[in-house]
């Protein structure tokens, strides 16, 4: 599974300081822990909600290349501006990126697709369109489509997608775990040669013991086809509950990921 570091983002206050300040240091060194970690890329998310676009686009391309320097991991580059995207891209000098994100909406994708094709860079598409987030499996699924054939008209592979069927709370109704997961399913069946991620965490926002909600969703959304997760590398748990899942539904051969992790713990 690939396991996208979600900790680089400056919603949090002490990452908000870090970008704020340009402390190269203490960014390299949540980055490598990270890395240490598992997580196989990393989320750069540098919107203070200060300054201007250019302020933001500035940020990014100094976060870029200050983790780039040091540091041989894709990243994965979370902002709703294009500019602020491309910036950012432009400063991977062609080392491996992702795009977070799209919606099924005509300006996003006028504005985004073809950023993926330029850059030959991955794309996370949320399952939503203009009219927000559908409310059923199938909804979902034809927001996809309008993203799929966008890539179609821009030369973005199918390889390249990362179909994010997305995870609203429990909190908010007791089927959207169910929801999510369905989704993710019909997913699968219709772009084979599409990816998918989720983020994680949302599942269990406003809950009580969210890490056991948590580690439950992401190995029920390993059945389901999931392939990538927005996530806390750090948590040991949910690092654990990756390769059980895998383990247990074929994705590790002969237990090897499996031994390897748990034979050192002995």
């Amino acid at each position: 599974m690939i396991i996208i570091g979600e900790q680089i983002n400056a919603t949090r206050s002490d990452i908000k300081r870090i970008v704020e300040n340009h402390r190269e240091d203490k960014l390299i060194e949540l980055a490598q822990k990270l890395a240490k970690a598992g997580a196989t890329y990393l989320d750069v998310n540098i919107g203070t909600g200060k300054g201007t676009s250019d302020d933001e686009a500035d940020d990014m391309r100094w976060a870029v290349k200050t983790i780039g320097d040091k540091i041989d991991i894709p990243l994965c580059l979370d902002s709703a501006d294009a500019a602020v995207i491309e910036a950012g891209l432009e400063a991977r000098e062609s080392k491996p990126a992702m795009i977070n994100s799209t919606k099924a909406e005509k300006k996003h994708l006028e504005r985004i697709v073809p950023l993926a094709n330029r850059y030959n860079a991955q794309l996370v598409a949320l399952a939503m369109d203009e009219s927000g987030i559908p409310k059923t499996p199938e909804g979902r699924l034809t927001a996809c489509r309008k993203t799929a054939d966008w890539c179609a008209k821009c030369d973005v592979p199918m390889e390249n997608v990362f179909f994010d069927p997305l995870v609203l709370p429990v909190s908010a109704g007791p089927m959207q775990g169910l929801l999510t997961l369905n989704t993710l399913v019909m997913i699968k069946k219709e772009f084979p040669e599409a990816r998918t991620v989720i983020g994680l965490s949302n599942i269990s926002f406003g809950m009580p013991a969210r890490a056991i909600l948590n580690t439950a969703f992401l190995q029920m959304a390993i059945y389901a086809g999931l392939d990538a997760a927005i996530m806390d590398p750090l948590n040991e748990t949910l690092m654990q509950a990756i390769r059980t899942g895998e383990a247990l539904v074929g994705k590790d051969r002969h237990f090897r990921k499996y031994s390897r992790k748990f034979r050192r713990k002995n």
